[in-house]
């Protein structure tokens, strides 16, 4: 279990808060396979504010009975303003506990002075942190990078540990820089450093994309739990099987082609019933997620080619049913 506030976190495996991936759908199928704890997608707070009543927004924010527990997470580079929009939000829906990201190294989101370019400005990401955490009645927590440009063991532990003097309740760190986004070697030793230095919980993200990368990021930075991001891309069976080698040391069998097909209907299923986008922005999230499913499928250059030229949801089921 980890403690964030005073909120307990059953399980020590949480799917990250993915841009334009970790739907309802997505979260209800990673959840059927052993998520037992997901993040909403990552929020604009400008948006949550100036539009606030969007058709994103609904989306991104769906409840469901079985979609719990679950976090958000915020994006923005301004204390007041983050503060307005997490109380729009939280109007909304009521997570566990309220993410500031510090970590996205998309060019848009660095261009407005936000994400990961709050690492060159430690002072504002303490500022953001205090003012939610002094004003909010739910744990605050940060998702950051190991630096900006280079790894800084000596800069990034002193923002961590201005984050904690300033309020933040736990951090997520992913182990590379925002030069590196999401390439690159992770570096487990920065983890571990910012692990070391505070005391709150510190969770690992990067490069989970397998039991044994899991188990290297516990392993190699003691961190109190670890996020799974690009590994649960048509993998849903990564929770459960991630949990089950951390406790048996049992490496999990390949899913064979009949498996996936079955999860791949579901998942788009789910989408179709779900998702809030007139019908080609639905086929569109629809062909998105069989790609994934079917990488290592006999003949997968042919089959993506005819998944990606599929415009309804009865269509691309036949192709699927057809596999």
């Amino acid at each position: 279990m980890i403690k964030i506030g005073p909120a307990g976190i059953d399980t020590k495996i949480m799917l990250a808060p993915l841009s334009g991936c970790s739907d309802l759908s997505f979260r209800l199928i990673s959840r059927e396979h052993g998520a037992r704890f997901c993040f909403y997608e990552m929020v604009d707070a400008n948006s949550l504010i100036y539009a606030s009543r969007s058709s994103k927004n609904a989306d991104m924010l769906q409840c469901h009975e079985d979609d719990a527990p679950i976090a958000a997470q915020l994006i923005g580079s301004d204390p007041e303003t983050m503060l307005r929009a997490a109380k729009r939000l939280l109007e909304r829906v009521r997570p566990v506990f309220l993410d500031i990201n510090a970590a996205c190294p998309v060019k848009k989101v660095i261009g407005k002075k936000a994400g990961a370019y709050l690492l060159k400005e430690p002072a504002k990401l303490s500022a953001i942190t205090k003012t939610l955490a002094s004003s909010l009645d739910i744990p605050v927590t940060v998702k950051m990078r190991i630096g900006y440009e280079t790894p800084d063991i000596r800069s990034i532990v002193a923002t961590a540990k201005a984050c904690e003097k300033s309020g933040a309740s736990a951090l997520f760190v992913h182990g590379r820089t925002k030069t590196q986004a999401y390439s690159g070697c992770v570096d487990y030793a920065s983890i571990r450093a910012i692990k070391d230095a505070v005391g709150i919980p510190v969770v690992g993200s990067g490069n989970i994309l397998s039991v044994r990368l899991a188990k290297k990021m516990f392993d190699e930075t003691a961190c109190d739990g670890i996020l799974v991001a690009r590994g649960s891309f048509g993998n849903p069976w990564i929770f459960e099987d991630i949990e089950n080698y951390l406790k048996k040391g049992e490496a999990p069998e390949e899913r064979g082609i009949g498996v996936r097909k079955k999860a791949l209907a579901k998942h788009i299923s789910y989408i179709e019933k779900y998702k809030r986008l007139n019908v080609e922005g639905k086929v569109g999230v629809m062909r998105k997620v069989a790609v994934w499913y079917t990488r290592g499928f006999p003949n997968a250059a042919r089959l993506r080619d005819r998944l990606c030229r599929t415009k309804r949801y009865e269509e691309l089921m036949r192709l699927i049913d057809g596999l």
